[in-house]
């Protein structure tokens, strides 16, 4: 399966603001989604995710649920994003059958062997730097962190790996150097998106 390069992980304060900015996201030609619905009751979830999947109506677009593979099978979504605390990758794998996607999250080189043994579709690796979306988190990378990881990484023919956490426009080239596959973008994203420029940049970017 061939993956986008551009991941919009939502934020808001509600609900609403995430369905809204999914809504914007869409409008703005990105093509795979994830639900970062923290702190929401699985119902809550359930219910947005559902709202979420109407989308499908009028936009084409990959669904991915933020830590619960029991959302992802219940709507019918395109699959699971797990922290390394969550389900493990194989039961999620089982779960949810072998056409959808799990992707897991890496901090380290050894985390990222962890989830290449496991198994993982895609890596989210990171964070790049501090981010405000994430309220626990991991050791910052940099990208003299990242170069350290793809170098130890280049015979083993890892799963895509998107970079997270503070990800700007400027990072994309010298990651993509290293060998980083795509980004994936929250605050950013929503910062820029009346931009059509910057948001057409972003793909000249990843893409050319």
């Amino acid at each position: 399966m061939i993956y986008s390069k551009i991941q919009y992980i939502s934020s808001g304060s509600t609900a609403e603001e995430h369905y809204q900015h999914i809504r914007q996201a869409l409008a703005c030609g990105i093509d795979w989604i994830q639900l970062r619905l923290k702190d929401a009751s699985p119902a809550e979830t359930r219910t947005l995710a559902r709202r979420i999947l109407q989308l499908k109506e009028n936009h084409s677009f990959t669904f991915i649920i933020n830590d619960s593979a029991e959302v992802a099978e219940e709507v019918g979504a395109d699959g699971v994003h797990l922290g390394l605390t969550d389900m493990p990758i194989a039961e999620a794998k089982r779960m949810l059958g072998e056409n959808k996607i799990v992707g897991g999250t890496a901090n380290t080189i050894t985390d990222v062997r962890q989830r290449i043994a496991e198994g993982c579709d895609y890596i989210g690796l990171g964070p790049l730097r501090y981010t405000a979306t994430k309220r626990q988190l991991s050791p910052i990378l940099g990208l003299e962190g990242y170069a350290a990881i793809m170098d130890e990484l280049k015979p083993l023919l890892p799963p895509p790996l998107f970079a997270i956490g503070g990800v700007e426009a400027s990072d994309i080239e010298p990651l993509r150097k290293l060998g980083i596959y795509g980004v994936a973008l929250s605050k950013h994203l929503q910062q820029h998106f009346a931009d059509e420029n910057h948001l057409e940049h972003l793909k000249t970017l990843l893409y050319d």
